[in-house]
């Protein structure tokens, strides 16, 4: 395993979390009033666009996945057009999931649909740059032992790590402590944010600390 591409995966994942960090501070020096527990649904939006334009920014110039074929201009189109569908999908499913969950049906509809918005964000949209719009490329790489390159990997572990972080961030919400940040969905989207975060660190160390050990074949 080349140093060199961990290094790309490092340097990578380091802009993600630089991105979250400029979208919780830039925003205030135009907008009035702009905080992160303040003005929470501004923040979701903020921080969902900065990290989609990053990754898909990332992933033009880098080119982790790139396959040996031509496509055609038609067929690129043709993909553009089903990422935003399979993105707008994984919104929906996420926002019924959260729903599941216990969040509100009715009310405070637009707060649980910006967080599924920043789950999809922290996870499909990951998927469709590396992967595309392919279902059975997704279920191999979350499959046991069914990564075949270091950006798969990480896209596991960040991916997870999101998932994991949000679940863990409505732990707070029912305690009696009336603190501001358990607020729906305050805590949860934060929880996701630093799980994810976690994930682009914890990513390429554990590669690095595990190169030996990994032996990607090619599927």
């Amino acid at each position: 395993m080349r140093e060199a591409e961990i290094r790309r995966l490092l340097a990578a994942n380091l802009l993600c979390a630089l991105s979250i960090v400029l979208a919780a501070v830039l925003p205030a020096f135009f907008l009035d009033g702009f905080s992160v527990l303040g003005t929470h649904l501004t923040w979701l939006c903020v921080c969902s666009v900065c990290v989609a334009t990053l990754n898909i920014i990332l992933h033009l110039v880098l080119k982790p996945n790139q396959s040996p074929k031509r496509r055609s201009f038609a067929h690129k189109i043709s993909r553009f057009l089903k990422c935003c569908i399979y993105f707008f999908m994984s919104c929906i499913l996420f926002h019924a999931i959260i729903v599941l969950y216990g969040a509100p049906l009715i009310e405070l509809v637009t707060e649980t649909f910006l967080f599924a918005v920043l789950l999809s964000t922290f996870t499909t949209l990951q998927c469709l740059c590396l992967l595309g719009p392919n279902v059975q490329a997704w279920i191999r790489v979350f499959s046991k032992n069914g990564a075949t390159s270091i950006w798969e990997s990480s896209l596991q572990i960040t991916s997870m790590c999101s998932i994991l972080g949000a679940w863990f961030g409505a732990f707070p919400i029912p305690l009696d402590w009336d603190r501001p940040w358990q607020v729906w969905p305050i805590s949860c989207s934060l929880g996701a944010t630093f799980g994810y975060m976690a994930g682009l660190i914890i990513a390429p160390l554990w590669i690095h600390w595990n190169r030996k050990q990994l032996t990607y074949k090619s599927r």
